[in-house]
């Protein structure tokens, strides 16, 4: 058994109560499906805009912002304009109301928009550069071990102006070049002007929490936090990314690939950092991190150990100089959240109550779990109440805040929760997203639980496992759970096959052309969609790198962003 298979393990088999943990639905609407219904209006939207721009209507730490980061490098010869860079940063106010900034040097141009987590200080300001000028960075994001950084750094010499993770993210470049990112804790997509050894450098975080895009087009790189702001650079017409269009129309798949609706656009992926050469405008991407290569220790309790670094990751996400509230579902991750935040508090004395927003569907009551742990905890709960007309009504500017697509109306509940939660005066939010997929919160990781059994202890040991599930939960016996394994080995040993996976590709584009589809789209459809892998570990990281995380992280950012409010995962 794998180090990461031991640790995980212990939370698998919680006994769970409920089918859908955690996962409330909203109501439905008559007639419509939630991931129809979304296809509609966002290519209806793409038509109407195609070759046009998006252009459209507690506890001290110090300073902190969330934001909006966009810029340009011109082809050689030619200047940034600053009328692009202002183009560009007003799609993007939503993302940081309280302050915006700029910074052109030759070819380049940054922008920010800043969302003030504390106070609006001078010192906070970006694009920030360091006392030579020698660097100059725009990020967007949160260093959760900056105190600690900001530490060793002075000790090696560096003297800081501002109290905030920016300048720590900036010398932290300085001292240790593209090696600082193994000494990050937190979410960031950040680009640094390198004039030392011109180039820009940039990055995003391990799981891809915050967003970064790009084109790099005809000797033009554009870079912004959102799809939107590199289409009202006036650089970029608008063309349909048939490949992915297809996907989605034809198997639902989203945000499964560094690709996006629009061609030419692309997601720098989750764990890469990027250099862009100045010299002959060379672009070069590479993976610093990757979950599949990720070192694993043994604990001598994995649960008591996780424990540990949980209510630690807690701890440090509650940092901030404005009130910070939780998105509670009722479920294991985000109750686990509100259960370990009430005890911080606790114990530093914290005032006021603890503010917890729900929405309880009537399909999916979970209030009883909501209440049981509003009353532990002494938070003060607000109920989101909304109805199938309001998330209709909605759904038009929550995909101009989204860009792309959504899989169900769920997107909409999240929508309308964040904004009741800044109708409150809430600025940071903490909640459970991407427990399930880290820690194997769903019932199909079993199956992936009981091939690893069988690898490593036999079928009598994996025969005896799947009689402890049906015990608990019911539903398949054991014998048919069994035949259920050996099939499914089956198939991902087939899929190894190039002449399996054509024969699938096939079938797959002959059911397609049922009429619905144009032609030219089917043509552009991929041969084949990713496939899971059997094992524990391969499930997980198939899970994080390729769906369904990587979707749910960019409902979290635009709808959080879309109200101003900055959620920590």
């Amino acid at each position: 058994m794998t180090g990461s298979l031991r640790w995980t393990m212990p939370f698998i088999q919680v006994v769970r109560e409920r089918r859908h943990r955690g996962k409330a639905r909203p109501p439905g609407i008559a007639g419509m499906r939630g991931a129809a219904s979304s296809k509609l209006v966002f290519f209806r939207s793409f038509e109407s805009r195609r070759g046009r721009s998006s252009l459209a209507p507690s506890y001290r730490l110090r300073r902190r912002s969330m934001c909006g980061i966009l810029g340009i490098v011109e082809p050689d010869g030619e200047s940034a304009n600053p009328q692009t860079v202002a183009r560009m940063l007003s799609v993007l106010r939503h993302r940081g109301p309280d302050d915006e900034g700029s910074y052109f040097s030759g070819r380049i141009g940054f922008g920010f928009r800043r969302l003030s987590i504390l106070d609006l200080s001078p010192a906070g300001h970006q694009p920030m550069s360091t006392a030579d000028g020698a660097l100059t960075i725009i990020f967007n994001g949160e260093i959760y071990n900056f105190i600690e950084l900001k530490h060793e750094l002075e000790s090696r010499g560096h003297v800081f102006r501002s109290s905030g993770d920016s300048e720590v993210l900036l010398h932290s470049y300085l001292e240790w070049g593209s090696s600082c990112l193994e000494r990050l804790n937190g979410m960031w997509a950040f680009v640094i002007h390198d004039r030392r050894n011109n180039k820009l450098f940039g990055a995003r975080d391990r799981f891809g929490i915050k967003p970064f895009h790009y084109c790099n087009e005809a000797g033009r790189f554009i870079f912004a936090s959102e799809i939107k702001s590199i289409r009202a650079s006036g650089y970029y017409r608008d063309q349909l990314n048939e490949a992915v269009a297809s996907s989605f129309l034809v198997d639902g798949r989203l945000d499964e690939t560094d690709e996006t609706f629009y061609r030419g656009i692309r997601k720098l992926p989750p764990g890469c950092a990027f250099e862009y050469s100045l010299e002959g405008s060379r672009f070069r991407e590479y993976r610093y991190w990757d979950i599949r290569n990720a070192v694993t220790s043994l604990a001598a309790d994995p649960a008591e150990r996780f424990a540990e670094l949980f209510e630690d990751a807690v701890r440090v996400h509650m940092r901030s100089d404005v009130p910070v509230g939780i998105h509670l579902s009722g479920g294991l991750d985000s109750t686990s959240i509100a259960c370990a935040s009430a005890r911080i508090r606790q114990q530093t004395d914290a005032s006021g109550p603890l503010s917890c927003f729900s929405y309880i569907s009537p399909e999916f009551d979970e209030s009883r779990y909501i209440r049981a742990t509003v009353a532990q905890t002494g938070a003060r709960l607000i109920e989101l109440e909304t109805s199938p007309e309001e998330l209709w009504a909605d759904l038009q500017q929550m995909l101009w805040f989204q860009d792309e697509p959504v899989h169900t109306l769920t997107a909409l509940v999240s929508y309308q929760l964040m904004r009741a939660t800044a109708k409150h005066g809430i600025k940071v939010i903490l909640n459970g997203q991407g427990g399930d997929e880290t820690l194997a919160g769903y019932p199909n990781y079993f199956r992936h639980y009981w091939n690893d059994v069988e690898h490593a202890k036999g079928l009598r040991q994996a025969w005896r496992e799947m009689g402890a599930f049906y015990n608990v939960h019911a539903g398949a016996k054991p014998a048919r759970l069994m035949a259920q394994l050996f099939m499914r080995r089956s198939f991902y040993q087939l899929w190894k096959s190039s002449l399996y996976r054509g024969f699938v590709g096939r079938r797959r584009q002959k059911r397609a052309r049922n009429g619905w589809f144009a032609p030219d789209l089917l043509r552009e459809l991929p041969k084949s969609a990713p496939r899971t892998s059997a094992d524990l570990s391969g499930a997980l990281a198939y899970t994080q790198m390729v769906e369904p995380l990587p979707l749910y992280l960019r409902l979290e950012d635009r709808n959080s962003m879309a109200h101003s409010i900055e959620a920590r995962l």
